[in-house]
């Protein structure tokens, strides 16, 4: 070809491709304004997530709090200030309400009321035991107060909120809040007028059943019991010291504090026994054989669930852990650290965070990376993009302290993928380099061009 040609050529592609190119530059900044539009990931250790953990004792609470539409404000709460939640114990919701009490809050009609009672268990604040003091706090309705008190000594403190004893103080503690186990529901008064009006089948004005309003959970309903000392055809209003009365607490004593100094729990035996387990249940034996021959890790682990730490470890099956190169076994170490999360959660913990929260990231022991896990196909899926994994196995092993779920790829931190990427690119480009054939200066100058505009593939020699 002229060279003269060649030249005016490539100045025509270049303006068509200037006076083309700017439409399709607007739309993929639109897609990805769309993408990062996307709500923020919740954190693990959020005490919301806390919440909702069987491990707790107060789910019950939990599904109120869904049902009564309240879960996602109290997410954009504690993404803007802690929290502090009194919360019953699932044995009194379950054995100690009264069933009156109960078919008034599960009705779509009586949604308010519902949310105002749950609010009224919690403080926009946060509030550890040992900051407690004789107060008045605004409830997150702003509508009510809570009244606090705290009597006895050091040894035998008393702790009281409204017409509740604390029964479990610090029950959790996370950096977004605190929840506290109370022996009781804490019931506003606005609250009680309504069930008041409900009894003697007055209709509340301001009640409006809602689009989508939780149905009525049948499985909770028992056989009415008549209040003692009412008279045939009264419906006066009670108090609800009836509805609410108090039951004996469940909740369990605190458990030691992790980084104590001192070694509560046989960590080396609990290890050696999840270690054997996964080798007895197959499939697993190369991430046993890291643990314990390959690196120190298995001493470690004891050492961290003796003072108190409890540990999920994501085992990659041994057709995963077959698929490493040789640059990923230099670092398997820091890729193990990636596999494990210092909580205790189980399949069902999992599942049930992520599929409340969409979204939802875990620390690791690869400090200070985190796993971000979302749902996927009915089960859990850790990772994003290609290099994802799903719970394959889950439940191997459970012991209160360590789990162990069996994935079904390995798992890379960040700065693992970025590495890669650069050293393929890096072979990508040096193989090309080997391969093109040499061209004429001004040809290579003209292929460099089209190149640049995408419209390389109209000259052969290209």
């Amino acid at each position: 070809m002229d060279h003269g040609v060649l030249a005016f050529y490539v100045v025509m592609v270049l303006f068509n491709a200037v006076a083309m190119g700017a439409e399709p530059e607007k739309y993929v900044g639109v897609h990805q304004n769309s993408v990062s539009s996307s709500g923020p990931v919740i954190s693990s250790n959020s005490v919301l997530v806390a919440l909702l953990d069987a491990h707790y004792d107060y789910t019950e609470l939990a599904e109120m709090v869904e049902k009564a539409l309240l879960l996602q404000p109290l997410e954009e709460v504690v993404g803007s200030s802690n929290i502090t939640i009194f919360a019953p114990s699932n044995a009194f919701l379950e054995k100690n309400l009264d069933p009156q009490f109960r078919k008034f809050l599960h009705e779509p009609g009586n949604l308010k009321s519902l949310q105002k009672l749950l609010q009224f268990h919690v403080v926009p604040r946060r509030m550890v035991a040992e900051e407690w003091t004789n107060a008045t706090h605004k409830a997150l309705n702003w509508n009510e107060e809570l009244r606090f008190w705290v009597n006895g000594d050091i040894k035998k403190k008393v702790m009281k909120v409204d017409l509740g004893t604390v029964t479990h103080p610090n029950a959790v503690v996370r950096p977004d809040g605190v929840i506290h186990g109370i022996d009781r529901l804490l019931v506003p008064k606005s609250v009680q007028d309504d069930f008041n009006q409900w009894r003697n089948g007055r209709v509340v004005l301001e009640a409006v059943k809602p689009e989508g309003a939780p149905a009525v959970d049948s499985s909770h309903h028992r056989k009415k019991t008549s209040l003692i000392g009412l008279s045939s055809g009264s419906l006066p209003s009670i108090y609800f010291e009836y509805a609410a009365a108090p039951g004996p607490s469940l909740a369990p004593a605190p458990a030691p504090g992790p980084s104590s100094g001192h070694y509560w729990f046989d960590g080396e035996s609990q290890v050696k026994d999840f270690i054997h387990t996964l080798v007895q249940y197959g499939g697993y034996n190369e991430m046993a054989d890291i643990l314990v021959n390959l690196t120190s890790m298995a001493s470690e682990m004891a050492k961290l669930v003796s003072e108190g730490y409890r540990l999920t470890v994501l085992a990659p099956s041994d057709e995963a852990m077959g698929k490493l190169t040789t640059d990923q076994l230099s670092e398997l170490e820091h890729i193990i650290y990636y596999h494990m999360i210092p909580e205790y959660q189980t399949e069902e913990s999992f599942y049930t965070a992520v599929r409340r929260f969409g979204k939802l990231k875990y620390d690791t022991l690869h400090i200070p990376h985190k796993v971000v896990t979302q749902e996927a196909d009915g089960t859990v899926l850790f990772g994003e993009g290609e290099e994802s994994a799903h719970l394959y196995d889950h439940d191997i092993y459970i012991d209160g302290r360590i789990s162990v779920q069996g994935i079904d790829k390995v798992l890379f931190p960040p700065s693992h993928h970025v590495k890669g990427r650069k050293l393929e690119q890096e072979q990508e480009q040096q193989a090309e380099k080997k391969s093109k054939p040499s061209k004429g200066r001004l040809l290579g100058s003209a292929c460099n061009l089209l190149e640049r505009v995408g419209q390389n593939s109209l000259i052969s020699s290209c």
